[in-house]
């Protein structure tokens, strides 16, 4: 009875102040705007905006982050040449060793099967570093990229895009397109060169240093400079809005003709760290699948560099389940 009579009471104040008001809850009123005149407004604000960028604080940042991409494209890709990766044929899914595991996890090309066993093959570096590409924008601020400008605009690795927003210097060595393709940095690679024991400690350790200033390194840029993704697939766009190019393939949303539904990213659109299966020391020759819960699950680049005689962060510790058992364990009492 009460909130009728409060209601009653905004009501009648709302007929006498000729609709301006409604009781405490604010103004509903419309004011006539002309958009025509603050169109020059909002562009010139824009403009403005754009001064402000890249953040002087940030350029070291992405310098860093590039430098730390090209040690562990190299370091991965020499470390390979002593360590097997094995790669299944029909999913992503890869393990590093002389023979891959028995876990039945394979689901199949396009996800058209369940709980399979993989089927191994040989595996490369764009196994381990995954590529995620995105467009290169003439400036960060630019008009946003329709359908029908999609072949328009180069397509490089995002993290390069993010430090070249970011202000790293375009004329690097860094920044060289000969260095954005992961399989022609793998090639020129020499292969037939093997390294003693300790030299490979020591490569393992810078590629596993420049892995974890990479991650960081991208997280940092993504606090100042907006990156998005997909909410759908895994199409990933630095700038401050997503493009419009209509490329999503997921096709139980065709009936929005293939355009994305962008979120802001995090860290490992940009980097996907990979997880696979780590085999212990006191773990069986092959993973079975009896033993799932028990086996421990670090991203690839971490395993890569443990078998090659690295210690680990701590913080890796509760993954790699160091001191835990290899199995069920059956008690009789």
């Amino acid at each position: 009875m009460a909130l009728r009579k409060m209601f009653l009471n905004d009501l009648l104040l709302y007929e006498k102040l000729g609709g301006y008001c409604f009781g405490n809850c604010g103004r509903f009123y419309a004011t006539k705007v002309d958009l025509r005149k603050l169109r020059p407004m909002i562009v010139k604000r824009i403009e403005k905006r754009s001064q402000f960028y890249p953040v002087r604080s940030m350029i070291p940042v992405a310098n860093e982050v590039l430098l730390a991409r090209n040690v562990l494209i190299h370091g991965v890709s020499t470390l390979l040449n002593s360590f097997p990766l094995m790669a299944c044929k029909f999913c992503p899914e890869i393990y590093i060793g002389e023979q891959g595991h028995l876990i039945p996890t394979c689901r199949g090309y396009k996800h058209r099967a369940k709980n399979r066993v993989h089927e191994w093959v040989k595996g490369g570096l764009n196994d381990i570093l995954v590529p995620v590409e995105t467009f290169h924008l003439n400036n960060m601020f630019q008009s946003v990229i329709r359908h029908d400008q999609r072949f328009d605009f180069d397509r490089i690795p995002a993290v390069v895009e993010l430090c070249w927003q970011a202000g790293a210097d375009p004329h690097s060595e860094n920044l060289n397109p000969s260095s954005w393709n992961l399989e022609a940095t793998n090639d020129n690679v020499d292969g037939t060169e093997s390294f003693p024991p300790n030299d490979l400690a020591v490569i393992a350790k810078k590629t596993l240093e420049a892995w974890e200033t990479l991650r960081s390194g991208v997280e940092k840029l993504m606090l100042v400079y907006s990156v998005k993704v997909c909410k759908y697939c895994s199409e990933v766009h630095v700038g401050p809005s997503g493009h419009k190019a209509r490329l999503c393939g997921v096709f139980k949303y065709e009936s929005w003709k293939g355009a994305h539904f962008w979120t802001i990213a995090n860290v490992d659109n940009l980097v996907p760290p990979k997880i696979v299966w780590r085999r212990r020391p006191h773990d069986p020759p092959v993973l079975v699948n009896e033993g799932r819960d028990f086996y421990g699950r670090v991203p690839a680049v971490l395993d890569l560099c443990t078998k090659a005689g690295v210690m680990v962060p701590a913080k890796y510790n509760i993954l790699m389940k160091v001191q835990g058992l290899s199995g069920p364990v059956n008690y009789k009492i």
